[in-house]
């Protein structure tokens, strides 16, 4: 993403949105864990954990921001509001931080995590 202001140009890497959503995802109550894209290239990665990234796609297109989550929830949990929560979160902490809108935020259930007790 670049911008063209007056003094010279800003230019936020698709890599640093990713690191600004993974944050968010951390911090959303009944999130485990995130995923690798297409779960049968590795096992679900849980939190805590350096490559949160691993599980976020960020394509930006005309001034706009789609974001991909692929994440892991806790069993018990109910998908549907963990699922609306990551996006609430994901879309404001990424429009505060960035300044441009992001036109979706999807968030793919991998898994399920059921403690072993």
């Amino acid at each position: 993403m670049s911008e063209q202001k007056t003094l010279g140009r800003i230019e936020i890497s698709p890599t640093a949105i990713a690191s600004i959503a993974g944050q968010a995802v951390l911090e959303c109550y009944g999130v485990v864990g995130m995923a690798n894209k297409n779960f049968a290239d590795g096992f679900a990665e849980l939190l805590p954990g350096a490559h949160y990234r691993r599980g976020i796609d960020v394509e930006v297109v005309e001034h706009q921001i789609y974001i991909d989550l692929y994440v892991v929830i806790q069993y018990g949990t109910r998908i549907s509001e963990v699922a609306n929560g990551i996006m609430s979160r994901v879309q404001y902490s990424v429009e505060k931080a960035v300044g441009l809108p992001v036109a979706q935020v999807n968030v793919h259930v991998q898994k399920l995590h059921l403690d072993e007790k």
